[in-house]
């Protein structure tokens, strides 16, 4: 019916299927004017409106400029327009003109088209102008799309008109097909045009920083607009700078404000329904007493979270289960989900509509291969069909290609908005939560939320479409295989089920076997970080034998676990590879035995064999996913629980300015939490502008707390506080960010030079400026770590100072520095003469001497206010301020006393003992300096290489000279480029050269294995045409159906064996590499230690031996199996068209290049997302540390500001690396279509000569391919990037060693049986390039003489130890212990000898034992002897454990005074005849000291004793003193010489107080 309409308008046929019925094939003339005009057109309508909306919109029409491309546009319409009016005005004029030829009137169509096209051309100029108008577009893809199906269409008239001309010899309608050629011509050029962007001129710059504003719809859907940043990361290695703007919808600010309007409202919701739920509760509960709890709670106001703790604390009888169940409900939950859903809605629905449209292509494939299979079976049918197909097929591909490509960008982008919204909120919300909140969880855990939690929300947003797509995919195969092979799908389906449950049980178990590997992990971690903590003691003590034991055994247990490990994956992957031709064995063997009717072809074998292809995703993916969600829930249910936690309450400080005092308390109690019992009891308290007030009281009085009261940070429970004006706080533990000094004193202030330096001078930090290697721009180490601790609590208070508040609250800043540099600050900064001496300060404190200087002292006593009032009134009366007087001042008497044996040499010219680096414990001078420089050099590492080219400039000439040898920690070497060879071949020679051909073989053997399988399949399914319209014979179907069967276990079996061979391959590797680099480590000279960052070379046994332990083993597989695979492939595609063999070439070609661009940018791009991803980490932790600074100077937007550019930082980087996967995924998916395509083309052009198995089996292969040649690529760069860790492992393992342990040349059993010392013109550095330490020391020591070695700080007096046991190599001259050269003999022997006390006491986590007899050769009765010589017997007895006492990490579970005489113990117990005694600085009280000084007096007396002094009053019995200054000996004599010469050491007694009499008395 409607046909006959349609012939009627066009005057000709519609539709008559003779005309495809032949051997060139063609449309009928009226199908091509209607249905293929009405295609495009009717698809421009529909978008139309969209850019007609921009029109009505009033924008400034003046400010877009008109290109000259959008002039070009909108001419080629004009004269399209111009043609379809001559259409028009033809068709008019041969119906109505004056020479009208025939009677008979044009048809209806020649009227309608033309006017249709005209009006198009209207509608398309508007539409045009719109775009134009459009905010921030260049380029329109519905224009495009719409020009491109109109060229599509128009092709086929293009054709019939030629071909019509052709056949006739001469052209039967001149101006129409004129016309026709005019327009086809203009519409290419439009098409061109508007594939092309239009980027106005005010875009430009933008579009420099971000080219992705800029790029064409084209550009846009094959991610070309990345390939200039891919080809710049393949010429040279990319680093941050290079890295693009974000787009302003991916900025962290833009998603954050989002996020946390949806965040409000869902919140409010679930907190409304939180509440109503506790009523409903309420309402139930019988309880009396409980409902009168929770009347009184709620006229308070009190939050609900506390109402359940109540009720939890009644009914805390109840089974623990129970109660678990609750504290879990006691927050608002489930609402975290609803906001990210409202919040990415849009992202959401497009990659949905996406996703859905690549599942519904992914099916018509396999249909397309029936076809095409079934028209190679028949050759009465005509050529063009096939070709037909093949194109269709590339199609199909190219399209599925582009859908999955943008579902993928969309998802992946989507995760890293999840992450960035949840990683900002925490941030803000750390800013804000209140003391409860922040006391559930610790800092580890709030830094946790960001990383873990946040990227496993990341994680499962990238795969949420699965939930719904896995099942449609699923159903979808069952259909189309139903409708292949009947009901026998089932039995494959079945065994695909049955696949399920075994793979999550070998999930659960690799999960406690991971469970346990990690434990082992930790431990061996822990003992290496205190081995590379403690070396020094190790190497002094030669002690690394038995350490190295103990690692050894922890990684050998490691290793026994990672073997199961290995086993159990080894056989979760043969039930995988077997997986696919069992459950086609099944289908078959089910299909032809089911009945003899059914007969296997061709069509049916491929068609259901690409439908089990895309079955085995989805159900792979399944259990993943659920796996993934049900981790999701733990994260989301902390997430809720903290965002939803309280915030701090901003009304308990009111700012009122009708008072007239500056800080005002009525009558006010304070708690840290809202149910606590108050600290702070009926406090009242008025202090007018401009005073400076005292506080002071006892520990736990309550002074800190009063502060915190002041800031708000503590709940009132009755009372309120007034402030009036800005306020400043200066903590008791200093809080110091990473950045310059310089902003560290700013604080985001602007910069005032002249206040600066004032403020610097105040602080007494000039001088330290001067020792910093960068003055101001000194870059300070995360948590201040290259600051002592008084330098940072004067940045700390220069902080204060330099912020121009009128309220400062002091927290005790003077208790970290030294006594006269607290005077200092007090007199410069905070007392009545001070740079503050107009602002109110309230200044916490326990230096007895400031009282008299402050206007007022506020007397506290557990948390009341016991008395207020000047320091004489206060004194008078003889109330606890009295006390407090007479308990202090005690205390600081006996403290002077103890003072003035401290070296005076050490207070001269710096302001304060602790920065002058005394003989720090442990390290030499050389290495401490250097050690905080390293810090200083790795936090300009980071990223402000600039700063350290200023500083150069900036300092004087000389000092450049002194660097190049303090320039100390080396930055780690990062590689960057391709991978050389030989770290491949490294690591086969470590798995066995022997295995690894074994693995290559036998990986092989199986993808024989499994092509064998397809052609006997092949094979197959030619039966089907052998015995058509005859009996199958049974034996027949057997043997086929077991040879299939045989084929697909013995790939399974191989795969098994290889994966068992490299499993076992690769844990020799691992242990191989870690031995020698555990080896080395502990042989490599103690310069190494020093300028080697120790987390540098933990890294390397944690990080690098976990890659080379399990990412390297599993990378190298995966990559074998997809190497393999697409070989086979390839073959079997040769195979059946030899032909193809020409195009691999140029496609291996252009895979290879994409492929080296990539792996070259995609490494670097992870790279740097790491490096700037710890920043966000660090900074955070910083700010919970700092929170109550930064509360109180009220800074939280510029940190939440900083935060927000640091996660942009990060993204920069990271959204790069997404598009350039998408980049190469679409690139090599196109590739693989290609290989499609030419193998469905070839299989057309030879279809005589193949029989159709064949054809099916190679465009089956060939759909397959594309995912394994993207498969390929990743694990290729996955294997580079993990294979540089077996480079970094090599690196340290090949590092130079100090001096072998034995040598052949043994000294004599006994020996030193003297301990007669000798030294010979002896000199020393450093390290070559360094000047020399000692220069030149000569001199004779007797036996048991007993020697003081003194100097001031740096004379060398620690080089002289070093130098003893070796740990440094004489540069010139030797040492002689009993006429032994000492540097002839192994280290061990040496070391082994001779005995040091160090300065600082080194124990190790283990048992007492261990940490006194690491070797075992001392019977237990020596070591109590000795614990009884050292003082200790009575509290190791007292043990449970007695000798078993676990000691803690460090020794920390010891006070510092057992740590020492322990150290003692271990020299009593090797009982050698040269004693070195490093004496400890200020550690150990003056008891312990007595202890140690009569036990050495005593028990070493038949010994050489080398005292190294740093209290003089101590050496002034030995018999002789050595005073050493810049590396010379100066003086050596027995002391009461030397105090006769006045020289050098009548100087320093003389400074000590010192004097003849006492020297005498001693």
């Amino acid at each position: 019916m409607c046909a006959a309409a349609l012939e009627e308008y066009c005057g000709s046929t519609f539709w008559n299927a003779s005309y495809l019925n032949r051997k060139d094939p063609d449309l009928p003339v009226c199908f091509e004017q209607t249905v293929l005009v009405w295609i495009p057109l009717g698809f421009l309508w529909l978008c139309a409106p969209r850019h007609l909306v921009s029109l009505c919109r009033r924008t400034q029409v003046g400010t877009k400029h008109l290109s000259k491309h959008y002039i070009c546009k909108q001419l080629v319409v004009c004269l399209l327009f111009l043609t379809a009016i001559a259409a028009l005005a033809v068709t008019l004029g041969e119906d109505y003109g004056p020479n009208k030829v025939s009677p008979v009137k044009n048809p209806g169509v020649l009227y309608a088209n033309p006017v249709l096209y005209a009006v198009t051309w209207i509608l398309l100029l508007l539409c045009q102008e719109g775009v134009r108008r459009r905010e921030g577009s260049v380029d329109s893809a519905t224009i495009f799309l719409f020009w491109f199906f109109l060229v599509l269409c128009d092709i086929f008239p293009f054709q019939t008109l030629l071909r019509e001309a052709l056949r006739l010899g001469e052209i039967s309608d001149v101006p129409r097909f004129c016309l026709f050629y005019i327009s086809f011509g203009l519409e290419l050029i439009a098409l061109i045009l508007s594939a092309v962007a239009d980027v106005p001129p005010e875009a430009e710059e933008l579009v420099k920083k971000n080219p992705e504003a800029g790029a064409a719809f084209l550009s846009r859907i094959t991610f070309n607009w990345i390939t200039s940043m891919v080809v710049k990361g393949f010429k040279r290695p990319l680093v941050q700078a290079d890295m693009w703007e974000l787009n302003d919808t991916e900025s962290t600010a833009d998603i954050n404000q989002r996020f946390q309007y949806f965040m409000q409202s869902e919140l409010g919701a679930a907190r409304v329904r939180f509440q109503n739920k506790l009523k409903k509760k309420r309402e139930k509960s019988t309880d009396k007493a409980q409902e009168e709890a929770f009347e009184n709670g709620l006229g308070k106001g009190v939050s609900q979270d506390v109402l359940m703790m109540e009720e939890k604390g009644k009914k805390g009888d109840e089974k623990k289960k129970k109660k678990d169940k609750k504290e879990e409900k006691d927050h608002p939950s489930s609402w975290l989900i609803s906001t990210i859903y409202k919040t990415f809605k849009w992202i959401l629905f497009e990659s949905a509509f996406f996703k859905l449209l690549q599942d519904l292509l992914a099916f018509v494939s396999p249909q397309l291969l029936k076809l095409m299979v079934s028209f190679t079976q028949d050759t009465s049918r005509y050529t063009w069909e096939g070709y037909l197909y093949a194109v269709l097929l590339l199609a199909v591909a190219i399209l599925q290609s582009l859908f999955l490509q943008q579902y993928f960008q969309r998802c992946f982008v989507l995760g890293m908005k999840v992450r960035t919204a949840i990683t900002a909120a925490v941030y803000k919300k750390a800013l804000v939560v209140s003391n409860d909140t922040r006391k559930e969880s610790t800092v580890g855990e709030t830094v946790n939320l960001m990383s873990a939690d946040a990227q496993r929300f990341n994680d499962v947003v990238n795969f949420i479409h699965l939930l719904w797509s896995c099942p449609l995919q699923i159903a979808l195969s069952i259909v189309f295989l139903w409708f292949e092979l009947g009901p026998s799908v089932l039995a494959g389906l079945v065994v695909m089920v049955l696949m399920v449950p075994i793979n999550g049980f070998l999930a659960t178990k690799a999960r406690k076997i991971q469970i346990e590997n990690m434990k082992f992990k930790d431990k061996r971690l822990k003992i290496m970080n205190e081995i590379l903590s403690g070396i020094k003691i190790l190497k002094l003590y030669a002690w690394e034998p038995s350490f190295q034991a103990q690692v050894e055994g922890i990684r050998g247990q490691e290793l026994v676990v990672m073997r199961k490990f290995a086993y159990l994956t080894s056989f979760s992957t043969f039930i995988f590879s077997c997986a696919p031709a069992v459950v086609s064995l099944a289908t078959f063997a089910v299909f032809v035995g089911v009945s003899p009717n059914n007969i296997l072809t061709a069509e049916k074998a491929f068609t259901s064999i690409s439908l089990f292809n895309i079955l085995r995703f989805p159900l792979a993916m399944l259990p993943m996913l659920i796996a993934a969600m049900v981790q999701t829930t733990v994260s989301r249910k902390r997430l809720e629980k903290f965002l939803g936690g309280e915030d701090l309450e901003s009304d308990i400080v009111r700012h009122d300015p009708s008072f007239n005092s500056a800080i005002s308390i009525c009558d006010g109690s304070f708690a840290w939490e809202r149910e606590a019992k108050p600290l702070l009891k009926n406090m009242s308290l008025d202090i007018k502008p401009g005073r400076l007030v005292a506080v002071v009281g006892a520990v736990g009085s309550g002074k800190s707390s009063l502060m915190s009261a002041l800031l708000g940070e503590m709940y009132s429970t009755k009372g309120f506080i007034n402030i009036q004006g800005s306020m400043a706080f200066v903590p008791q533990q200093a809080w110091i960010q990473n950045s310059t000094l310089r902003d560290n004193v700013l604080f985001g202030s602007s910069h005032d030079e002249r206040r600066f330096q004032g403020v610097i001078e105040a602080c007494a930090l000039a001088p330290d400026l001067e020792l910093l290697p960068g003055g101001i721009l000194t870059e300070i180490g995360e948590k201040g770590i290259n600051l002592s601790g008084g330098q940072k609590q004067r940045v700390s208070l220069a902080r204060a100072a330099y912020s121009q508040a009128d309220i400062y609250l002091l927290d005790d800043p003077l208790s970290a520095v030294d006594s006269h540099v607290g005077k200092h600050l007090f007199d410069e900064v905070i007392g009545p003469n001070g740079i503050l001496k107009d602002k109110t300060r309230i200044l916490v404190t326990h230096g007895v001497g400031f009282l008299p200087y402050v206007d007022e002292i506020v007397v506290l006593v557990d948390g009341v206010i016991s008395e207020v009032g000047s320091y004489n009134s206060l004194r008078a009366t003889g109330g606890a301020f009295s006390e407090f007087l007479d308990t202090y001042a005690k205390e600081q008497s006996n403290q002077t006393q103890s003072d003035c044996y401290q070296d005076a040499a050490d207070v001269e010219l710096i302001p304060e003992r602790e920065d002058t680096l005394p003989d720090s414990p442990l390290e030499d001078t050389v290495s401490f300096t250097l050690k905080r420089e390293g810090s200083i050099r790795r936090s300009q590492r980071n990223g402000s290489v600039r700063l350290r080219k200023k500083n150069s400039i900036g300092k004087s000439d000389n000092t450049s000279d002194v660097k190049k040898g303090q320039r100390l920690i080396e930055n780690e070497t990062m590689e960057t480029g391709t991978v050389k060879l030989s770290v491949y071949s490294q690591y086969l020679r470590a798995m066995g050269w022997g295995y690894t051909v074994m693995v290559f073989l036998v990986y092989f053997i199986q993808n024989i294995a499994f092509i064998g399988q397809n052609l006997w399949l092949s094979d197959w399914t030619n039966d089907a045409v052998d015995y058509y319209n005859m009996t199958y014979p049974n034996w027949k179907r057997d043997t086929r159906v077991g040879v299939f069967g045989v084929l697909g276990v013995a790939q399974g079996v191989f795969v098994f064996l290889g994966t068992l061979l490299l499993a076992n391959a690769s844990i020799d590797a691992s242990r191989i590499l870690h031995s020698r680099l555990l080896n080395n480590i502990l042989r490599v000279p103690m310069i190494f230690f020093d300028t080697t960052p120790i987390g540098r070379v933990v890294n390397r046994f944690a990080k690098d031996i976990f890659t080379v332990d399990e990412a390297i083993p599993q990378s190298f597989r995966s990559w074998l199996l997809c190497l393999l695979g697409v070989v086979g492939t390839l073959f079997v595609i040769c195979l059946a068209t030899p032909f193809f063999a020409v195009i691999i070439i140029p496609l291996a070609v252009i895979y290879y290049f994409v492929q080296r661009f990539y792996v070259a940018t995609s490494r670097q791009l992870r790279r740097l997302d790491s490096v700037s991803r710890s920043p966000i980490f660090s900074h955070f932790s910083e700010t919970v540390s700092g929170l109550s600074v930064i509360r109180a100077y009220g800074h939280q937007e510029r940190f939440l500001k900083h935060n927000e550019k640091t996660i942009d930082e990060n993204l920069k980087s990271l959204y790069p690396w997404i598009v350039s996967n998408r980049w190469l995924a679409i690139r090599l998916e196109f590739l693989g279509n290609l290989v499609v395509f030419f193998s469905a083309l070839l299989a057309v052009i030879s279809r005589d000569t193949l029989d159709s198995g064949l054809v099916g089996l190679s465009i089956s292969y060939a759909l397959n391919v594309t995912q394994t040649l993207n498969w390929l690529v990743r694990m290729t760069s996955e294997l580079e990037t993990n294979i540089v860790a077996v480079e970094r492992v090599s690196e340290y393992a090949e590092l130079e060693n100090e001096a072998k342990w034995v040598t052949d040349t043994r000294p004599p059993e006994e020996w030193p049986e003297a301990g007669r010392l000798k030294f010979d013109n002896y000199k020393v550095r450093y390290r070559p390039g360094l000047d020399l330490v000692l220069h030149g020391i000569t001199c004779d020591i007797g036996s048991t003489e007993k020697i003081g070695i003194v100097g001031r700080t740096g004379a060398g007096k620690s080089s002289l130890t070093n130098c003893l046991f070796r740990i440094i190599e004489a540069a010139e001259g030797r040492i002689l212990i009993d006429n032994v050269d000492i540097s002839t003999i192994g280290l061990h022997d040496l070391r082994g000898r001779i005995t040091i006390i160090p300065q600082d006491p080194v124990l190790f986590s283990g048992t007492l034992r261990m940490n006194l007899d690491p070797f075992d050769k001392f019977s237990d009765e020596a070591i109590w002897r000795v614990l009884e010589l050292s003082h200790l017997k009575n509290y190791v007895a007292g043990l449970q454990e007695g000798l078993q006492h676990e000691v803690s990490e460090g020794g920390e579970n010891l006070s510092v005074g057992q740590r020492q005489l322990l150290c003692l113990a271990r020299a009593l117990l090797r009982k050698s005849r040269i004693l070195i005694l490093d004496e400890a600085t200020a550690a150990v009280d003056l008891e312990t000291d007595d202890l140690i000084q009569n036990t050495i007096r005593k028990e070493f007396s038949h010994c050489t004793v080398l005292t190294i002094a740093h209290r003089l009053h101590s050496i002034m019995d030995s018999s002789r003193v050595m005073v050493l200054d810049a590396g010379k000996i100066v003086e050596f004599d027995s002391p009461s010489n030397l105090l006769q010469q006045h020289g050098h050491f009548y100087a320093m007694t003389k400074d000590a107080g010192i004097t003849q009499e006492e020297t005498t008395v001693l």
